[in-house]
């Protein structure tokens, strides 16, 4: 009689289930528990040893694995360093169109208010408008990558998004309609976020571990670059295209001086021919000059697409699940279940960026009026504080990587900013050195800051919470760019320091906030890495014996079946058992032989 089957329910969460879909309202999990494995391998049915799909819990680089032929090579191996340091490449230049294209008004900052005729207030609304979709699609967009598209088809979408918006923003300029440029930057706005939402959630699935802080340093330090290249190379770009128009409006006539302006009154040819040409030719220039900056965008898309490409085959040979495959299926409701030092982290960063962001918007003129600088100078030193930011961020990312401690860090970065406002608000100190330590402690903190989220948050979640990070940052960002258009406009750029330097303090306060709740629990998000590795390694002992200790219980408390009972029973009257029960004779003690 063939024995009863053996119930193999699981007792613990968490393992590899069977594909079958839900009943609506409730998560494969809780539909369906998850069967125990029997080892750290699974047997199939014909007895070989199959290696289980991995959910995308750790990083990349922990299991190794023997790739057979050319993809076991250093070059296509998914492993291997060279092969991840295209994929970091591809990550990087991934945001590099977006940052570029962003600076575009702040770089020709001067040249908009001119040619378009508008007020700094105006102006800011420029940036307004990119932050205001960001209050809520990061968001959105976090959870359709984690959820709806996938990362790979999310970060191609929103890559696609940021072209189309760049366009509108360079057609509102060949228009000389505002509106049409500010819905530009709405559209912009749109896929700029999400793609920096995108790009980090990429680094972490690629990265997670001990490089990780270094891989958000390199990508800072690429993104700053685009934005250091923008200031630097869109005020050449438009006086090159301003002087090419010119000069073709000069070979049609070149009685024409287009340099000064001239009285038309006695003149029925010139009237003709153009009455005030600055409205004429200005808006067209600065609608040039955005449509090339443009094909950074272009740059950004192809990126895209072969990243996903790359990561598309990186989980086909390691056999990693897509998280959108995963038992761990990702809810809007599950933000309520943050922790409070995740919604601190993002008040920290919502006030730390509005102290930056703005004031890079809004520096060029700063820098012209205050410190007497003319229009390339005053560029140039708006963009150092990218171009510093450029070869410190991966420094200090691997600084970070081999120290830990983010929070101190954090810390420690806000302290040296507030300095370098105070300095620039205050003091007629050469404004070089402020903005050089500005520029190194910015770095410092964004290599600190945003892994600190990958510590706190689920990885099948942080697409989600790194969207909610940067929705509260633009948040902030778009009602602080607003605020500092109308305090310059109306009380001068002293108050407006003052003004960034009280977002300054809150943010600090909230790092502060941050510390003191870390350390009335584990201490985890400041612990140096070797503390952090030895905490992970006893926590990962405690679940292992918790699980082995239910996985006991269980198999005490399971009901005995009828053939346990019945080979209990000849085990103690001293029957032999059939062989076909697995066993080929009873054991009996000596003196009963």
């Amino acid at each position: 009689m063939a024995s009863a089957p053996v119930d193999r329910r699981p007792l613990l969460p968490g393992e590899p289930l069977a594909s079958r879909a839900p009943k609506r309202g409730r998560t494969i999990s809780e539909a369906i528990p998850p069967r125990i494995p029997q080892s750290a391998e699974e047997t199939s049915s014909s007895g070989e040893s199959t290696v289980p799909r991995r959910d995308r819990t750790f990083s990349a680089s922990d299991m190794e694995l023997d790739l057979e032929g050319w993809q076991g090579n250093c070059c296509c191996h998914p492993q291997s360093l060279f092969h991840r340091i295209i994929a970091l490449i591809m990550m990087c230049l991934l945001g590099f169109g977006s940052y570029f294209c962003f600076d575009n008004p702040g770089a020709l900052q001067s040249e908009i208010k001119e040619a378009m005729n508008i007020t700094t207030s105006q102006f800011a609304n420029l940036y307004s408008w990119y932050s205001w979709p960001n209050v809520v699609l990061p968001i959105i967009g976090g959870f359709l990558m984690d959820r709806v598209f996938g990362i790979r088809l999310g970060t191609m979408l929103f890559a696609f998004i940021i072209i189309l918006g760049q366009l509108m923003f360079a057609f509102g300029g060949f228009l000389d309609r505002l509106w049409v440029m500010e819905l530009g930057r709405f559209v912009f706005g749109i896929g700029g976020e999400s793609l920096a939402v995108a790009q980090n959630t990429y680094a972490v699935a690629w990265f997670k571990g001990k490089e990780l802080n270094m891989v958000f340093g390199f990508q800072l330090s690429i993104a700053r670059v685009g934005s250091t290249v923008n200031f630097l190379a869109m005020g050449p770009l438009y006086s090159w295209i301003r002087n090419q128009t010119i000069h073709q409006l000069n070979l049609v006539n070149p009685f024409i001086d287009l340099e000064q302006p001239t009285n038309h009154a006695n003149s029925s040819y010139l009237e003709d021919f153009v009455l005030d040409p600055e409205p004429n030719y200005g808006p067209t220039v600065i609608g040039w000059t955005l449509l090339i900056a443009g094909l950074s965008c272009v740059m950004s898309f192809l990126c895209s697409l072969f990243l996903a490409w790359m990561d598309k085959r990186r989980n086909q040979l390691l056999m990693i699940a897509d998280l959108t495959e995963s038992e761990e299926v990702v809810k809007i409701t599950d933000v309520k279940d943050f922790p409070i030092s995740f919604w601190l982290l993002c008040m920290a960063c919502l006030a730390y960026y509005g102290a930056i962001f703005p004031f890079v918007s809004l520096a060029k003129d700063f820098f012209k009026v205050k410190f007497h600088m003319d229009g390339d100078s005053a560029n140039f030193i708006t963009g150092l504080i990218y171009l510093v930011s450029a070869p410190a961020s991966p420094l200090l990312g691997l600084l970070l990587d081999k120290t830990g401690r983010n929070v101190t860090w954090c810390f420690l970065s806000i302290i040296a900013s507030i300095g370098c406002h105070a300095l620039l608000a205050f003091t007629s100190l050469n404004p070089y050195i402020a903005i050089s330590i500005l520029g190194v402690a910015y770095s410092l903190l964004a290599s600190a800051l945003w892994p600190i989220a990958a510590l706190i948050i689920p990885e099948y979640q942080l697409g989600t919470a790194y969207g909610i990070m940067q929705a509260l940052q633009n948040l902030g960002t778009a009602l602080i760019v607003m605020a500092a258009g109308s305090i310059s406009d109306n009380y001068g750029y002293t108050y407006l320091e003052v003004f960034f330097l009280g977002w300054l303090v809150f943010s600090l306060l909230c790092i502060i906030s941050i510390w003191i709740y870390d350390c009335s629990t584990s201490g985890y998000l400041n612990m140096s890495i070797k503390a952090r590795q030895m905490f992970d390694e006893e926590r990962d002992a405690a679940r292992e014996a918790e699980r082995a200790r239910r996985i006991d219980g269980f198999r005490l408390l399971r009901p005995r079946t009828d053939a346990n009972i019945r080979n209990r029973y000849l085990s103690k009257i001293g029957a032999h058992l059939p062989g076909h029960l697995g066993h080929g004779g009873l054991i009996v003690p000596s003196h009963l032989r």
